[in-house]
């Protein structure tokens, strides 16, 4: 079970690490207007390229946080501080949802879930 934890917190720090990349350095790409449904309208905005930005710094912050866990290992500091980026990301991903877009609960807060329970699982 911990490799398979492990792989589950690998899967979501890459999706952070995906995200960070595109908000921060292709937000005005077709894959960055197409995940984030930008609006024409806002698409050239230096704004909202800043805000994406700042929001692609705290993915990068997550996606690192939980890297760090994993190459810390299964002792009991690698463990607690990947469990506690995973519910990071979860509570972040339930926020979003609610407050933004329903589909990241699905998109960014499922594979963390599913991370959050197999770790919950190890110990």
């Amino acid at each position: 079970m911990e490799i398979f934890s492990a792989v589950l917190v690998g899967i979501v720090a890459l999706e952070h690490l995906f995200i960070m990349i595109l908000e921060m350095f292709f937000i005005r790409s077709k894959v960055a207007k197409r995940a984030f449904k930008l609006p024409k309208h806002l698409e050239g905005d230096r704004n909202v390229a800043i805000m994406f930005a700042n929001q692609g710094l705290y993915n990068g912050f997550l996606a690192a946080g939980l890297i760090w866990g994993l190459i810390l290992g299964s002792n009991s500091v690698g463990y607690m501080i990947q469990l506690f980026f995973v519910i990071c990301v979860v509570v972040a991903a339930l926020y979003g949802g609610f407050t933004s877009n329903k589909s990241i609960i699905i998109k960014q807060g499922l594979p963390a879930i599913l991370a959050l329970i197999t770790l919950l699982s190890v110990i």
